[in-house]
């Protein structure tokens, strides 16, 4: 029988693929603390300039080119060899998605930029579409029609489906993510700082279940200790090597 392998992943993962963590030594928010703010709820939806800011800065985000590393793709095939039960990841940036692993596994805990809805009625929209016509429309709102408005548009704020600061995580994301992580035969950290709450609360729910813990990160994390195994070497190398020893040691 397969191990049963979950897995969460941070910014570390992605930095391969062109996109620069927050949280590193050289992350974004390190060096640019202000920046933090395209993603506070408060000030996004009490601040016209402030949501102009924020859909101009997110319009820049490398996430739109970006490809899936070899990193990404190592998952996938942990997946297809049937051994990736849960993949809960911190980012946003839809590169498992883009790389093939399935909705089956993935846990997006901090929410996807790829989509976008509406803060008054929940209509859906693709983000790229809200993209192309910024220049047009800085401040987005709501073309949805109501019927129950005499057929005006709604005109509510829109937002991308990021987890902002001051947001609930997706409803279940959470609590989907500790029963998988509590009952799987290893637990893999893959370029996280485990610095943000509660998804850096998976390691110590897995170790407490007696699941063994492997910390992949260049950095070193708060809960170094509770790992079996550290790896402190680039994820783009270290994780297709790990992915394919394991799948090996399993036929």
């Amino acid at each position: 029988m397969s191990k049963n392998i979950a897995v969460l992943s941070g910014a570390g993962i992605s930095t391969s693929a062109g996109i620069p963590d927050f949280r590193g030594p050289d992350g974004v928010w390190t060096k640019h603390p202000d920046q933090m703010s395209v993603y506070d709820i408060d000030l996004f939806m009490s601040d016209k300039e402030q949501r102009e800011y924020s859909w101009r800065w997110q319009k820049e985000s490398p996430v739109w080119k970006a490809r899936p590393g070899e990193a990404h793709k190592a998952l996938v095939r942990l997946e297809k060899a049937g051994m990736l039960s849960l993949l809960a990841t911190q980012n946003f940036d839809a590169l498992h998605e883009k790389a093939g692993n399935s909705d089956d596994v993935i846990v997006n805990l901090h929410g996807t930029i790829g989509t976008s809805h509406c803060m008054s009625c929940g209509a859906a929209y693709k983000t790229a579409d809200i993209m192309d016509r910024l220049d047009e429309e800085p401040d987005p709102h709501c073309k949805r029609r109501l019927p129950y408005k005499g057929n005006m548009p709604c005109g509510g704020i829109i937002k991308t489906d990021v987890v902002y600061f001051g947001e609930a995580l997706p409803d279940g994301a959470m609590e989907k993510s500790m029963r998988l992580a509590a009952a799987a035969d290893e637990f893999w950290v893959i370029g996280s700082t485990l610095e943000v709450f509660p998804a850096a609360s998976l390691v110590p729910v897995a170790a407490q279940a007696g699941v063994p813990v492997t910390i992949m990160n260049l950095g070193r994390t708060q809960y170094d200790s509770l790992a079996t195994r550290l790896i402190h070497e680039p994820i783009q190398d270290a994780l297709p090597k790990l992915v394919d020893q394991t799948i090996a040691a399993d036929r």
